[in-house]
């Protein structure tokens, strides 16, 4: 974000669109609410959505509307849903292209199921933020596209690939769900060149699942990820990352894990073009600071506007 840019945004206060499917909102359907955001959108906008299960739009958050938040209550009561599958780019449930996007408490699901590719969510805008989110699918679920991601405190689920992209992002606190039968794969990174500022790191995790699974497999010559103090369960292969079949990665590949626990972390029969990394290498990787978080990630507002009232903390909204 620029200064510029910045400088020109109020953190503390949004407009507050509502979605809710009685009719009692603003809108019934959540890509109406979207719409009515102007281009080269200057103001956060906070779009409540009621509970209910969304199911009847595809959404999409266009790149010239930044700065929306789209925030549930608590993702069990709040879900958006579709079934589609085939093409990465064209089957998520929601898409968000815009920049400074926040998403919260919302489940977010592709229900297409195990016959192929199924993005759940695809995250192709700068400076994007989920916190609290249920992120579910089979093949593909989280295309982590392009751009500087921060995943908080979220449930993501799959079985292949279930988190895939080229994006710099950082996973704190999250829960990885593995639901492949036999030899799935948490992570597809898909960095090509040695050049390329992009990763996945997850901190604090969780992985648990109902099979065997790999922790990732390089989709790019480069890809990179890390694990750190993340609890694996014992679903992990001992192998713990596969190479595609391509032997030739293994020089360049960057696969990492740091003080993990749990019976799925035992290193001992890891491949060896896996690294364990030490205290002085694995620091500058665990602070927001990878991803330039300290200069974009917003806390929620404060206070709301509706027209030019503006809506104070405890007023009914």
């Amino acid at each position: 974000m620029s200064a510029a840019t910045t400088g020109s945004i109020d953190m503390s206060t949004a407009i507050l669109i509502r979605v809710e499917q009685s009719g009692k909102g603003d809108f019934k359907k959540i890509q109406d609410a979207i719409d009515s955001v102007p281009s080269n959108n200057s103001e956060l906008v906070f779009i409540w959505v009621k509970p209910g299960t969304y199911s009847r739009e595809k959404i999409v958050v266009p790149a010239d509307k930044p700065f929306i938040t789209l925030s549930g209550t608590q993702p069990s009561d709040t879900i958006i849903t579709w079934n589609d599958g085939g093409n990465i780019m064209e089957s998520p449930t929601l898409t968000v292209l815009a920049s400074d996007f926040v998403g919260r408490y919302l489940t977010i699901q592709n229900t297409f199921g195990s016959a192929g590719k199924a993005v759940a969510l695809r995250v192709s805008g700068d400076r994007a933020a989920f916190y609290g989110c249920r992120i579910l699918s089979y093949q593909d679920t989280l295309l982590d596209d392009t751009g500087s991601h921060y995943y908080s405190n979220c449930y993501i689920e799959g079985a292949t690939d279930f988190i895939c992209g080229n994006a710099a992002s950082l996973f704190e606190r999250c829960h990885l769900h593995s639901i492949s039968t036999n030899n799935g794969s948490i992570t597809a990174q898909h960095r090509n060149l040695a050049s390329e500022n992009t990763g996945l790191v997850f901190l604090g995790c969780k992985i648990t699942g109902a099979g065997t699974t790999f922790l990732g497999r390089p989709w790019g010559a480069y890809s990179r990820v890390l694990y750190a103090f993340t609890y694996m369960s014992g679903v992990i292969a001992p192998a713990g990352w596969d190479d595609w079949a391509d032997p030739s990665k293994h020089s360049t590949v960057f696969y990492a894990e740091y003080k993990c626990y749990g019976p799925g972390a035992d290193r001992s029969k890891r491949v060896g073009w896996s690294q364990s990394l030490s205290n002085d290498d694995a620091a500058p990787l665990l602070t927001k600071d990878m991803i330039g978080g300290s200069s974009w990630l917003r806390p929620a507002p404060t206070s709301f506007k509706r027209g030019s009232t503006i809506i104070k903390p405890g007023s009914k909204l």
